[in-house]
């Protein structure tokens, strides 16, 4: 079995357990409040703008035999800079309040991750860094494709409010096909057992900061408890 398969048998549970959060299951359905959305890209400006930082850290402390790894990420990197902007524009888009979002603390889960990634990176095996690629482009993947067209029927909202999950959809297929061909050309055990931790980490923190999102039902039911 290739290291790609074997990575995603090893984290189905986790990877179930994200799946199965009410909040991505109404978004995938399209059901999502505007003050969910803007919730969700909130929390997202503060994983995405440590993108790049992390994956210079990690470029930094790949070791000489995995050189290869290194030029991957550079060209990574080259694609994932100045994400962050996309999604403070998209808050713009939905009338939130971009400096607002920028000014703020981050979720929990999201201090937590982004905390853990840097740790590990410093601490432990750079090369865990790309677990967290693992869970948050193929968590990108399923609501771009499945979820982002729906959401903006649903709101109302205009195309200029999904540039952060819309380019997302065709990017991250793309990047998923060279993330499989780098993660089998793994061949170290302990390496990837650290891509294999971290995505499970990673995981379950991402599932944490879902389930802290504003639902639309629980919206709906403030409005209708208004009215008793």
């Amino acid at each position: 079995m290739s290291f790609f398969a074997t990575l995603q048998a090893a984290t189905s549970e986790e990877r179930d357990t994200l799946f199965s959060v009410p909040v991505i299951r109404e978004a995938l359905a399209g059901t999502v409040s505007l003050e969910g959305y803007i919730a969700f890209l909130s929390q997202a400006y503060h994983h995405v703008r440590h993108t790049v930082p992390l994956m210079m850290a990690c470029g930094a402390r790949l070791p000489a035999h995995l050189e290869w790894l290194r030029g991957a990420v550079c060209e990574y990197i080259d694609e994932e800079y100045g994400h962050e902007r996309w999604i403070l524009d998209d808050i713009a888009a939905c009338g939130g309040d971009p400096e607002a979002v920028r000014n703020a603390r981050p979720a929990l889960a999201i201090e937590l991750m982004v905390a853990f990634l840097y740790d590990l990176i410093q601490r432990g095996n750079p090369v865990g860094l790309f677990g967290m690629v693992n869970v948050l482009e193929g968590t990108s993947i399923a609501l771009a494709t499945h979820a982002a067209g729906a959401i903006r029927n649903s709101l109302g909202l205009p195309q200029e409010a999904f540039s952060y999950l819309s380019s997302h959809g065709s990017l991250d297929q793309e990047h998923m096909q060279t993330y499989r061909r780098l993660m089998n050309r793994l061949e170290d055990p302990v390496d990837q057992e650290a891509v294999i931790h971290a995505a499970k980490v990673v995981y379950r923190l991402y599932a944490d900061m879902f389930r802290g999102l504003p639902r639309a039902q629980d919206d709906a039911a403030e409005v209708r408890h208004a009215f008793v």
